[in-house]
C-alpha cells in the first residue's frame, strides 16, 4: 500500500499500467538509494541516464517508427511523478528529453529523423535545447540570435544561457531570428540543428548552481556558425511553433516532477513523525500535525487533478493545452516548494541534515518555480489570456446588456 491513491494510475490501460510498475521498480531498487550519491555533485548523472535509456523510458516520448513508445502525455506525467518522487535528476533526464528533442520529431526532416532519432532514443546521442538568453527567456519573441541566410547555410551568431545538457550533447537545438525577415513585422524565428563539434561553437564550463545536481547547465557562444539550410527543423517562420510545443511538455513535466517530490516529501515527513516521541508521544499524534498533513495532502492531490487534465488537453489537441500547462505548472511548482518547507519544518533538526533527504528536496523545489518560465510569468500569461478571452466569451446570464459601468 503506498500514502497516496493510485487513482491516476488505474486510469491507464494495462500496457501503460507496466511502464509506471516498471519506473515504480527502478526508484525502489536503484534510483531512490542512489539519488543522494547523485546529488552530491553537478556532474551529469551518466548511470541514470543509461538505465533510463536501456528500460525504455526515455524513449517513451519517440515514436514508434524510431524505436520509442509515442506513449501520451497522461502516461509521462505518472512517470515523471514516480521519479521526482525520489531523484530530481532522473525526473530532469525524462522532462528534458522533451525539451531538447521535440521540435526534432516535430520539424526534422525525414533524412535527419532517420539519422538523429533512434540514437536520442536509445541514449547514443543526446541534444540539448538551446532557447534561453541573457536578454530573453520565456518571451521568445525577444531573442537576439541571428540566423543569416547565405546560399544554402546558415550563419548562426549568437549566446544562449542556462542550456541543460550542452556539454554533453551532440546536437544543439538553436532557436534564432531569421535575418532579413524584419520587412514582414516580427522576424521570423527558425529552428536549426546545429553540432556541438561545428567550427565556432564555444561551450562553457558548468556554471555552478544551488541545487538540481547531476543535469548541469553551460552558456554557449555562438560565432557565425555554419548550418546547412537542411538542417532546419520546420519552415521559416516556424520557430515560435516548435518551441512552444517544446515548452509545453517541458512545463507539464515540471509540473509532474514538482508533484512527486511534494508526494515523497509527505511520505519522509509523515514516517518521521510516526518515529519521532515528543512529550510521551508520537509526533504524529498530535492535532496539529495531524491538520498540517492534511491540508498538504489534500492540495496535492487537486494539483494532480489538474496536471492530469493538462496533459490530456494536450493529448488531444485542445486549443487550452499551453493555458492548462501553465495552470498546472503554476500551481504544482508553488505548492511543492510550500509542501518540502513544511515537510523539513515537520521534521525539525533531522531535516536540516544534509544525510536526509528533505534538505535535497527543499533545494530542489525551488528551481521548478523558475525553469521553463517562473511562477510570475506563468500568472502573467494566464491572467493575460483571461481578460482577452472574457471579451469573447458568453456573457454571463446573471448580467444585463450592456455596458456594466451602467448598472
Amino acid at each position: 500500500m503506498r500514502l497516496f491513491s493510485d487513482h491516476y494510475v488505474q486510469a491507464l490501460d494495462a500496457e501503460e499500467r507496466v511502464w509506471v510498475d516498471k519506473v515504480r521498480t527502478l526508484c525502489r531498487d536503484t534510483l531512490g538509494p542512489k539519488a543522494a550519491e547523485v546529488a552530491r555533485e553537478d556532474v551529469f548523472a551518466w548511470d541514470n541516464f543509461r538505465l533510463l535509456c536501456h528500460t525504455g523510458i526515455v524513449g517513451t516520448a519517440f515514436p514508434l517508427a524510431y524505436g520509442g513508445t509515442e506513449a501520451r502525455m497522461q502516461l509521462r506525467v505518472r512517470l515523471i511523478e514516480e521519479l521526482g518522487r525520489v531523484c530530481s535528476a532522473s525526473a530532469s533526464i525524462i522532462t528534458g528529453t522533451d525539451l531538447s528533442t521535440r521540435a526534432i520529431v516535430s520539424g526534422a526532416s525525414d533524412a535527419m529523423k532517420r539519422e538523429l532519432l533512434p540514437g536520442l532514443c536509445d541514449g547514443r546521442l543526446q541534444a540539448a535545447f538551446a532557447l534561453t538568453e541573457p536578454g530573453a527567456g520565456s518571451d521568445v519573441r525577444r531573442l537576439s540570435t541571428t540566423a543569416q541566410l547565405e546560399g544554402e547555410t546558415y550563419l548562426v551568431t549568437g549566446r544562449k544561457k542556462f542550456i541543460t545538457r550542452a556539454n554533453t550533447a551532440d546536437w544543439l537545438v538553436v532557436v534564432a531570428r531569421q535575418a532579413g525577415t524584419e520587412a514582414r513585422g516580427t522576424p521570423a524565428l527558425i529552428a536549426l540543428l546545429v553540432p556541438t563539434g561545428a567550427e565556432g561553437v564555444h561551450i562553457s564550463e558548468p556554471v555552478a548552481k544551488l541545487s538540481w545536481y547531476g543535469v548541469p547547465i553551460c552558456e554557449i557562444e555562438l560565432s557565425s556558425v555554419q548550418v546547412p539550410t537542411s538542417w532546419r527543423l520546420g519552415a521559416v517562420g516556424d520557430g515560435f511553433e516548435l518551441a512552444q510545443d517544446a515548452l509545453v511538455r517541458a512545463r507539464i513535466g515540471h509540473a509532474s516532477m514538482a508533484l512527486g517530490r511534494a508526494i515523497g516529501a509527505i511520505e519522509i515527513a509523515a514516517t518521521y513523525c510516526n518515529d519521532r516521541s515528543v512529550f510521551g508521544e508520537r509526533l504524529g499524534a498530535k492535532q496539529g500535525v495531524q491538520w498540517m498533513l492534511a491540508d498538504l495532502a489534500t492540495q496535492i492531490e487537486a494539483s494532480r487533478a489538474l496536471v492530469f487534465n493538462a496533459a490530456a488537453a494536450y493529448d488531444r489537441g485542445a486549443p487550452d493545452a499551453a493555458m492548462m500547462a501553465s495552470m498546472a505548472k503554476l500551481h504544482a511548482t508553488d505548492l511543492c516548494m510550500r509542501v518540502v518547507t513544511d515537510a523539513l519544518q515537520l521534521a525539525g533538526g533531522r531535516g536540516f541534515l544534509k544525510n536526509f533527504p528533505l534538505e535535497r528536496f527543499f533545494r530542489d523545489a525551488k528551481l521548478n518555480q523558475i525553469g521553463e518560465g517562473s511562477s510570475e510569468v506563468h500568472k502573467t500569461v494566464i491572467g493575460r489570456d483571461l481578460v482577452r478571452r472574457a471579451r469573447e466569451a458568453e456573457r454571463h446570464p446573471c448580467l444585463h446588456d450592456g455596458s456594466t459601468e451602467l448598472y
